[in-house]
């Protein structure tokens, strides 16, 4: 029901997209792409912006894609392959 938010879609779910889905966005992939991924889930796409470390230019490159972004409930068969789906 949810695939396309994986990256088939301009929407991305934050709680169960792989890392990769973020390089469509210029300036996420790798750095706030990865603090994105390995610090959910996240109750909604707002709690982003309290990672631990996260940068004012990160939290800016968030903020600009922030419509683009849902967080749906975290699938165990998603989470698993948000870092590194073995590409």
């Amino acid at each position: 029901e949810n695939i396309a938010y994986l990256g088939g879609s301009s929407t991305v779910d934050i709680n169960n997209a792989n890392v990769r889905v973020y390089l469509k966005m210029p300036g996420m992939y790798p750095g706030a792409a990865g603090k994105i991924v390995s610090n959910g889930p996240y109750k909604s796409v707002g709690d982003v912006y309290n990672i631990p470390g996260l940068t004012g230019e990160e939290k800016n490159v968030i903020k600009k894609y922030e419509s683009r972004f849902v967080a749906l409930k975290p699938s165990a068969d998603y989470v698993i392959d948000r870092i590194n789906n073995g590409l």
